[in-house]
């Protein structure tokens, strides 16, 4: 696939919708074909990195022990410590809300697994719980200003049941040319976790949050 590709369907997707009141995310829709999902060899679930970040901001949320609070109050949104489990643990709606309002969360190692019982019935559902291949689960004394800065350009490639791959490779307010060089570095590691690589792609849509999809040209 051809960068001038992407940017041609960007061109004809700003062209054909209606401008909104707020910032819209650029949504990118992979439809998948000739693969058997229910082999785990063929199933799709990495984390890949973007050329340029998003303008909209990346929410983080550090679930921690007193080792990590200092540099969690620098660099993250959210900071939760064990103190804090029991209020969450008995209160779902507010579990629910802070899954919705945060993009990634950073785990302590050491309390993995009361982060497990007290946050896993709402964040693994949503594919949100602290993730290894990502690097959100670190040791006690972790630098988080690193990582936090690698989220930013972050995004999850899944496909486990459904032959399709839905993700946000940036927003209205980005460049052309950002949004197609993002696709691309998203392309580039979906073909490399599909046995039969661009033959496993049957076409790939772009298209506003509020808008109609606009294909883009594979060749």
């Amino acid at each position: 696939m051809q960068k001038e590709n992407i940017k041609k369907a960007l061109e004809e997707l700003r062209k054909n919708s209606t401008k909104k009141k707020f910032n819209q995310s650029i949504d990118l829709v992979i439809n998948l074909r000739d693969l058997d999902l229910k082999k785990p060899e063929n199933q799709v679930d990495v984390y890949t990195q973007l050329t340029h970040s998003k303008t909209k901001q990346v929410k983080t949320c550090a679930i921690i022990g007193p080792e990590l609070k200092e540099t969690a109050k620098e660099n993250c949104d959210t900071i939760i410590t064990v103190d804090d489990f029991p209020e969450y643990q008995e209160n779902k709606r507010k579990l629910i809300k802070l899954a919705k309002e945060h993009d990634f969360f950073i785990a302590q190692a050491t309390i993995m697994p009361k982060i497990a019982k007290a946050f896993g019935r709402v964040l693994g559902t949503r594919g949100k719980m602290p993730n290894p291949k990502a690097g959100c689960v670190i040791p006690p004394k972790a630098n988080l200003k690193p990582l936090v800065e690698k989220l930013k350009k972050t995004v999850r490639l899944t496909a486990k049941t459904q032959y399709c791959i839905k993700v946000t490779p940036g927003d209205e307010k980005m460049s052309d040319d950002q949004i197609a060089e993002n696709v691309m570095n998203i392309y580039t590691s979906v073909i490399g976790k599909l046995s039969q690589e661009e033959r496993n792609i049957k076409n790939m849509l772009i298209k506003f949050t509020m808008s109609k999809p606009v294909e883009i040209q594979l060749k």
